[in-house]
């Protein structure tokens, strides 16, 4: 048994598939089921039942799998320590992002880091919260912009900033005749909202109940994007975060909350034993360098 091997069985595990996993291996399919084969032989254990259309791992292969992972997370451990005991600012660095965000905070960013330390190799990972937090947890990234608080006794975090939400209403709706809005006066207008499992539907949600507001039913999306194509063609009005408020765009209407202007807040969180405070640190302060640029909330 090598780390090779492991390697090799836990890609096939994930992708499900010997075709696919070889390519993402970098070996040739008959390499790699060879590798594969010698690997349940020296185990004397079947990993995956095989059939032409599918590959399962096996009940055994299940358990094996997770052990596999925990020794390869070691081994990049291994590595990474060893690399970041000559450079601090190298090896690999995990930094997650929950969708409704990455897109605008991710771009400007990796720039300004892949310019300060070019030796990082930074690898970027967009999933729900839920998920980066389990990431966090179990080692699978080095930190994660969320929304803040965590609650996690193994997580630690820093505050960025405060995210003002605004209404979105199509340019020609009624309510752009406002500079500012109470957020109980939409008691009449049901806001559209994203599909389950985005934290930004929950943090709508909390300011819908809050104020006896109503949601759309019919309509849901699948991300900030098609949200904001949504009000721009009329369908509805929702929720944007300020951060994903773009200049000078056409057809859309940004009106502020009067107060209490609802917010979300935004933090970067790191596991409370981790080895990369320098890159991290690092990396809270190119946000706050970027963070200066202003945001143009103007009707067009």
């Amino acid at each position: 048994m090598n780390i090779r091997d492991l390697r090799y069985f836990v890609m096939v595990a994930e992708l499900k598939h010997f075709g696919k996993a070889a390519e993402k291996c970098c070996v040739t399919q008959p390499t790699l089921s060879g590798q594969i084969k010698k690997l349940e032989e020296q185990l004397d254990v079947k990993l995956f039942e095989r059939t032409n259309r599918r590959v399962i791992l096996t009940e055994v292969g299940q358990q094996i799998l997770h052990s596999a992972r925990t020794i390869l997370k070691e081994v990049d451990k291994i590595s990474d320590t060893a690399q970041s005991s000559h450079d601090p600012l190298s090896g690999k660095f995990s930094l997650g992002a929950f969708p409704t965000l990455a897109t605008y905070i991710f771009p400007s960013l990796v720039t300004k880091i892949k310019t300060e330390m070019p030796s990082l190799r930074l690898v970027l990972v967009e999933e729900k919260t839920a998920t980066l937090i389990e990431k966090l947890k179990n080692g699978e990234i080095d930190a994660a912009f969320l929304a803040m608080p965590i609650d996690e006794e193994s997580l630690v975090g820093q505050t960025l900033f405060e995210d003002e939400f605004y209404l979105a209403v199509p340019a020609t709706h009624k309510l752009t005749k406002y500079s500012e809005i109470s957020q109980k006066s939409l008691q009449e207008y049901p806001l559209l909202l994203l599909e389950e499992g985005h934290c930004l539907r929950d943090q709508a949600l909390e300011i819908c109940h809050m104020h006896h507001l109503g949601e759309e039913q019919d309509v849901k999306a699948a991300s900030m994007e098609t949200l904001r194509q949504m009000v721009k063609a009329g369908t509805g009005i929702t929720f944007i975060p300020q951060i994903a408020i773009y200049k000078n765009e056409q057809d859309i209407c940004y009106i502020p909350f009067s107060d209490p202007k609802p917010t979300r807040t935004i933090g970067i969180i790191w596991r409370k034993t981790s080895q990369k405070m320098q890159i991290i640190n690092n990396i809270i302060q190119f946000y706050t360098q970027l963070s200066h640029k202003k945001h143009d909330t103007a009707c067009e």
